[in-house]
């Protein structure tokens, strides 16, 4: 009789406050000893030369979402969670997104369907908000949040997803009530418009125009607004996707000023660019890195890295939001040739997030190993309500691990990954620093590249209220009374 399933040896575990030499017992799914020596496994994994790290978390992705009549998404559950394990992640939470006069209970139940029994990897769900009704805000939100929804999302632009600051401030209010965690895209949409029909109008319609359509200071006026919202009603908001240095200051700002507002960035903004977008000659190549907020530029970088290791950024996601290129669904579709608000909005990541981040952090001296752990996975779980079972290594922690190779070198290309998209905007750029294995409750759901996991093995994760949505006084706010 083994003491363990499982023997992790020779490994140097990393977790999020600490770095040394040990062994890690598996049993059950579980950590059930961490020591300087294990034996007696049924099965041994020589971890030696690599690091033994949580599974990644990755908390904003995008995966089976409804197109609104729009280019379909590239990826469905089973190729995205595919692709979160081969990128050394164990659980990722996407979004259940309203349509506009529908319920919000009836859209759960819809994304259930798209993957229940399919996922590889352990997935929650934040909501997305759309059409704030008195039913949805005063009855269907508190349920859901009570059975495990515990955060939702809220967009400040795009026709079919923006709420206006009379609705915002109905669904924050709801929030402190039910103590969800809000998170909001930044970004003004009547600014957007008239930037996008002014460009038009000068036919500017290639796709880096996408990127003057959505500069720095509409993204800065939101967050600053957001903020504003949710210092009235004294519930603490997190800004998803931030992309430079006026979004930054303005959370920094808040943070200083003692409010609860959290952020979080991604590996679009310390690796792409606006000058990505000019394609060749302006042509639409440039829409393989169209997103929102868009890239900026290297000052930029600069400015993000400042708040990874100023403590301004709480989590590292990736927004991975995967469309095609090719084809009559992908970012050159005919209609996305006519101007660049039709290229489809969003770029693949779950799998390269790990690398590049390890890679320009890490392994080039701007963050240690351990907040490297803390910006994936720990800080993840901490924030949306599944630790200690996730985020971590330690005794009763779910045996969500990543063996990482810190040394070994890969040129990140299409070839090489396990999504639904026909492309990766980081085609060519050298990591240093790569996921060899992972495990997903003591089970090897990838080696080597290869994803053993099945569809079906990913475990739906019911979170529960997370101590960052409390609010930062005990002062009842007038209009969440």
């Amino acid at each position: 009789m083994h003491d363990f399933d499982i023997a992790i040896r020779g490994g140097t575990i990393v977790t999020a406050s600490d770095s040394y030499r040990a062994d890690v017992g598996i049993r059950a799914g579980k950590i059930v000893a961490v020591a300087e020596r294990l034996t007696s496994a049924a099965k041994t994994i020589d971890a030696s030369g690599l690091l033994v790290m949580p599974g990644g978390i990755d908390s904003h992705v995008h995966l089976a979402q409804p197109a609104f009549g729009g280019p379909m998404m590239a990826d469905g559950f089973e190729t995205g969670t595919r692709s979160a394990l081969a990128g050394g992640n164990t659980t990722v939470i996407p979004f259940a997104l309203q349509p506009r006069g529908q319920s919000l209970r009836a859209a759960v139940t819809d994304y259930h369907r798209e993957a229940d029994g399919i996922s590889l990897c352990d997935y929650g769900f934040h909501l997305i908000i759309t059409d704030p009704t008195p039913s949805v805000v005063q009855q269907e939100l508190p349920s859901l949040v009570g059975d495990g929804y515990s955060s939702f999302k809220v967009f400040m632009t795009y026709d079919d997803l923006v709420l206006n600051d009379r609705q915002l401030l109905e669904v924050f209010s709801a929030a402190r009530r039910c103590q969800a965690l809000v998170m909001v895209h930044c970004e003004g949409y009547d600014a957007i418009k008239f930037l996008t029909e002014k460009l038009e109008q000068e036919g500017k319609k290639a796709p880096y125009y996408h990127a003057v359509s959505r500069p720095e200071v509409v993204e800065r006026e939101a967050t600053h607004r957001a903020i504003s919202h949710g210092e009235l009603i004294d519930v603490p908001i997190m800004v998803v996707h931030v992309s430079g240095r006026q979004a930054m200051e303005q959370i920094r700002w808040a943070q200083q000023k003692g409010l609860k507002v959290y952020g979080e960035t991604c590996p679009q903004y310390i690796a792409l660019t606006a000058d990505d977008m000019k394609g060749l000659n302006m042509d639409e190549s440039g829409g393989k890195y169209v997103c929102s907020p868009p890239p900026r530029d290297h000052a930029a970088w600069d400015a993000i890295w400042e708040g990874l290791t100023g403590g301004v950024f709480q989590t590292f996601s990736s927004d991975h939001c995967p469309f095609f290129y090719e084809g009559s669904q992908g970012k050159k579709n005919p209609k996305a040739r006519t101007s660049f608000k039709w290229v489809p909005n969003g770029i693949p990541g779950v799998e390269t997030r790990l690398p590049i981040l390890f890679s320009k952090g890490v392994a080039e001296g701007r963050i240690t190993a351990s907040e490297f752990v803390a910006l994936t996975s720990t800080n993840h779980a901490k924030m949306y309500g599944l630790y200690p079972e996730k985020g971590s290594i330690g005794v009763g922690f779910d045996a969500d691990l990543v063996l990482w190779d810190p040394k070994r070198k890969e040129v990140l290309r299409q070839e090489i990954m396990h999504h639904g998209a026909d492309y990766i905007p980081y085609e060519g750029m050298q990591v240093t620093g790569f996921p060899v294995m992972t495990l997903l409750r003591g089970e090897i759901a990838m080696e080597e590249g290869k994803v053993l996991a099945q569809p079906g093995q990913g475990r739906f994760l019911k979170r529960r209220i997370s101590p960052y949505a409390l609010p930062a006084s005990g002062r009842a706010a007038a209009s969440a009374a």
